[in-house]
């Protein structure tokens, strides 16, 4: 099995923006990120299925699996394109409403996981 290398330089590249985007504390940003991310898994998967061949609904009877392409990966990453579109319409809709009650996009850290935190430093793990 060959691989392409131009399309794992892409995958990879996709990966790396998209965690660094899906860190950052702004809404937007954490979206593009997961869409980065998405899309570079769906590369992966559409690689690792293997190479071109011929539409499986076409194939004659006797050499269905030497020549034809195999439709799971093409299935799977369908399916992910319609997950990733429904989760990016959630995120982009829980940004607006945050965006519409705090006129800010930042993802600003709640006061009370803040208080937990100070108290757990505060105490003795010997104790």
């Amino acid at each position: 099995m060959t691989a392409n290398l131009f399309l794992l330089i892409t995958i990879g590249v996709l990966t790396a923006c998209g965690v660094y985007l899906l860190l950052e504390r702004v809404v937007s940003k954490m979206l593009l990120g997961i869409l980065l991310l998405s899309n570079a898994v769906n590369l992966l998967i559409l690689t690792m299925g293997g190479p071109d061949g011929q539409p499986p609904i076409l194939g004659s009877a006797e050499t269905a699996h030497e020549d034809t392409a195999d439709p799971l990966a093409q299935a799977m990453i369908l399916t992910a394109i319609v997950i990733t579109m429904g989760l990016g319409a959630f995120i982009l809709a829980l940004a607006y409403r945050a965006y519409m009650l705090t006129t800010t996009e930042d993802v600003v850290n709640d006061p009370e996981d803040t208080h937990i935190a100070t108290r757990r430093e505060r105490e003795d793990p010997e104790q």
